[in-house]
């Protein structure tokens, strides 16, 4: 399968990528096929050269069936060149687990039902008064 990814190069905290298309199975630095554009994310974001694509043959590649990595998606959807993906959702791994949600729920259920008794019971107090 054929990926649209990018390869990072540059010195180290200097990043710059090159966007390529690839065998998926290669590694991320590895062997591609061609190079079909370059990001620098060091300059600004209005830089006519913080981003360049080769939009011929990006075409041809989409055509041809190679997939954009997410954030190639992304830059390629602000040129125009394709629909924006939709936004994945958040993994589940910072939420407690099932148990604890269902003690949490139940916390606040009994912490929500005093409360609501309490403000029924103040008006018979001042009615006896």
């Amino acid at each position: 399968m054929l990926a649209i990814r990018m390869t990072r190069h540059g010195a180290k905290k200097r990043p710059f990528f090159h966007i390529v298309v690839a065998d998926s199975r290669s590694p991320r630095d590895g062997r591609f096929i061609e190079k079909l554009g370059t990001y620098n994310p060091l300059l600004p974001r209005e830089h006519e050269k913080r981003l360049t694509l080769d939009k011929d043959r990006i075409a041809h590649w989409l055509k041809v069936g190679a997939r954009p990595s997410d954030r190639v998606a992304k830059f390629l959807s602000q040129a125009e060149m394709m629909k924006p993906r939709e936004r994945r959702d958040q993994t589940k791994k910072n939420q407690p687990r099932a148990k604890a949600q269902e003690r949490m729920k139940a916390e606040a259920a009994a912490a929500a039902a005093p409360a609501a008794a309490a403000p029924a019971e103040a008006p018979k107090e001042a009615a006896a008064t």
